[in-house]
């Protein structure tokens, strides 16, 4: 299975009851063999332009892992959602998730050096 970054942007009405279509995005995600890992609601916000005759979005983030045949069914399943106005799934580049924790790691350490040295 491979991580992906899925960004979902609801219709703006969805503000007071987003649970049933985050609850249908979740299901979509699940009965294709998918895994969330983290998700991350971003609120509401203006769109560089409008879309549908909507010039504001909710913007929800969700980590996810996927086989390979998942990505497809997952888009397919979006495109004739009326909640979701537009979706992005893209693949997480491992390289760089590999680099970003190694910048973690070594900042880290060199937090606990300069605390043993009492700087």
């Amino acid at each position: 299975m491979k991580d992906y970054e899925l960004t979902v942007l609801f219709h703006p009405d969805l503000e007071m009851n987003l649970d049933p279509a985050l609850d249908k995005v979740r299901k979509t995600i699940e009965n294709n063999g998918g895994k969330i890992l983290k998700e991350d609601n971003d609120g509401k916000k203006r769109l560089a332009y409008s879309i549908n005759d909507q010039d504001f979005a909710i913007y929800y983030y969700i980590d996810v892992s996927l086989p390979s045949e998942a990505p497809s069914k997952i888009s397919s399943a979006f495109n004739i959602s009326d909640e979701v106005m537009r979706y992005l799934l893209v693949r997480v580049d491992e390289r760089k998730a590999k680099m970003e924790a190694r910048k973690k790691a070594l900042a880290k350490s060199e937090d606990e050096t300069k605390e043993e040295k009492g700087e």
